[in-house]
């Protein structure tokens, strides 16, 4: 035999496109090419296989060797190629079974000594394979991400003749089995720690309800950072899909996460335009993707570049940001919840009545006017947090904690799914429509706000919204005149 077949997978985005590694070995000088579209690393692959062979005991052939990555208009990156091409080179001469990679894939970089390193992308690559109906070898580091899949066969090993041995039935590989996941505790955050602000923690509430943007407002030392870290406390867990969703991502991005647990971001005021949505030669996931079906919060709002916070408009009404490049372009998912916090001012303290601003009026409105426009239009709850009186901070009287706010999160939640099988956050003017009913007092309300706020027709869709989520945390069917009131003061900006 002087060819073989080996697949693997490479990665594009989320996105692991399947790879065939095909060897043929012919007559002549001995040499290793490589072709179809291989980057740098990929390249250099020959050297490491060259030698991981070698030191695993097997012959490297004396022969003409020629490795296509098919298909060869996809560029191919990284060094997780590195398991299949050993193997492909081992079959086609003859030093494994024709038929033994049968049904399986292979990723992993190998050292010179055979030892197989993990890679980045592993859980993504395994829902391909598993779609594909094959399984899965790949190093021992990666095995426990990718064994989260239900109803999914992953083998590991640690050196490149663990495999070989496998795959020439010597000494089979074991099953990975997954380890059971701790349960998470919300202890270290929690409600109970935030004194008085009785309307922040509301509007807390009502954001995680339904899955609504929030913006905090006030003097310095009143609470808003303490609020927003709070605000994964109260939400409902992530389903079995949703997790694989985000684990994938910070798979590929190499980042750490704890799986079962919602996202928590929160950048620097200095990062770039870059860092929030993604990119590179070769896209990875910024901040915003990497906030996918948690929060995403920035502090100190009007300290961010005024061209970094434009980048947040498309993703907040889309939920997906596309990183064209001139050879491909790349859908990351950007499903998040922007909590934002500010100061009214430079210094922090206009409209204070307990200390004196030092600003002027021009450096406020220039302080303000950091924040566009159309970008606090996308924002669907405005909140002030007023400073908190030494009789608010020394009560010691029980407050709600986490738990209980969020048994009403998670049963207004239930009530949006089963309704319309989406977040409040998420209808679209043709369902509110159908959801949103108003009575006549509500219609009046909302018709006399329109014209006095001057609403456009965003807000006013995500006024609807936002009262719809009360209405459901008030477990009504039709959206009353207090409900709508209560939305309506939270655009209390616009007017």
């Amino acid at each position: 035999m002087s060819f073989a077949k080996v697949y693997t997978r490479g990665l594009l985005g989320l996105h692991a496109p399947a790879i065939e590694v095909e060897v043929h070995l012919s007559q002549g000088l001995p040499s290793l090419t490589i072709v179809g579209l291989a980057e740098a690393a990929v390249r250099e692959s020959k050297d490491r296989v060259r030698s991981a062979i070698i030191n695993s005991g097997f012959q490297f052939p004396t022969k003409r060797l020629t490795i296509n990555l098919a298909p060869a208009d996809l560029p191919k990156d990284g060094s997780r190629l590195d398991l299949a091409i050993a193997l492909g080179i081992l079959i086609a001469s003859g030093q494994l079974p024709e038929q033994s990679t049968e049904g399986l894939e292979f990723i992993g970089e190998l050292a010179l000594d055979g030892q197989l390193r993990p890679t980045t992308g592993t859980l993504s690559i395994a829902i391909a394979c598993q779609q594909a109906q094959h399984c899965l070898v790949l190093p021992e580091q990666n095995a426990q991400e990718a064994a989260q899949l239900p109803d999914f066969e992953v083998f590991a090993a640690t050196h490149l003749k663990q495999v070989c041995e496998h795959l020439a039935q010597s000494q089979p590989l074991d099953k990975v089995t997954a380890i059971a996941q701790p349960q998470l505790s919300h202890s270290a955050f929690d409600l109970v720690d935030v004194k008085g602000q009785l309307r922040p923690r509301r509007a807390l509430e009502i954001a995680a309800a339904g899955g609504h943007s929030l913006l905090f407002k006030g003097p310095p030392g009143t609470g808003k950072t303490l609020l927003a870290s709070r605000l994964s406390s109260i939400l409902p867990p992530l389903n079995m899909q949703e997790n694989l969703e985000v684990a994938s991502i910070y798979s590929v991005a190499d980042s750490p996460h704890t799986f079962g647990q919602r996202p928590f971001r929160a950048p620097h005021h200095t990062a770039s335009a870059v860092a929030l949505v993604g990119g590179g030669s070769y896209p990875k996931p910024g901040e915003i993707t990497l906030a996918h079906l948690g929060v995403l919060f920035l502090d100190e709002l009007p300290e961010f570049d005024k061209k970094v916070l434009e980048v947040l408009r498309q993703p907040l009404e889309s939920k997906e940001i596309v990183i064209s490049r001139a050879s491909r372009q790349i859908t990351f998912p950007a499903n998040f919840q922007l909590i934002a916090a500010m100061n009214p001012c430079p210094c922090g303290y206009a409209f204070n009545q307990d200390v004196r601003c030092q600003c002027s009026a021009e450096s406020i409105k220039r302080y303000q006017n950091r924040i566009s426009g159309p970008l606090l239009d996308r924002i669907d709850l405005h909140i002030d947090v007023p400073p908190l009186q030494a009789h608010e901070l020394q009560d010691t009287r029980p407050v709600e904690n986490s738990e209980t706010v969020r048994s009403r999160v998670i049963q207004a939640y239930t009530r949006q799914l089963q309704r319309q099988e989406c977040l409040n956050m998420a209808l679209s003017p043709k369902q509110l429509e159908q959801f949103a009913h108003l009575d006549d007092t509500a219609q009046n309300i909302l018709a006399i706000a329109q014209q006095r706020l001057n609403l456009s027709a965003r807000a006013y869709h995500r006024v609807l919204r936002v009262a719809r989520t009360i209405a459901d945390l008030a477990q009504s069917e039709q959206i009353q005149s207090p409900h709508l009131s209560e939305a309506l003061s939270y655009r209390a900006h616009e007017a």
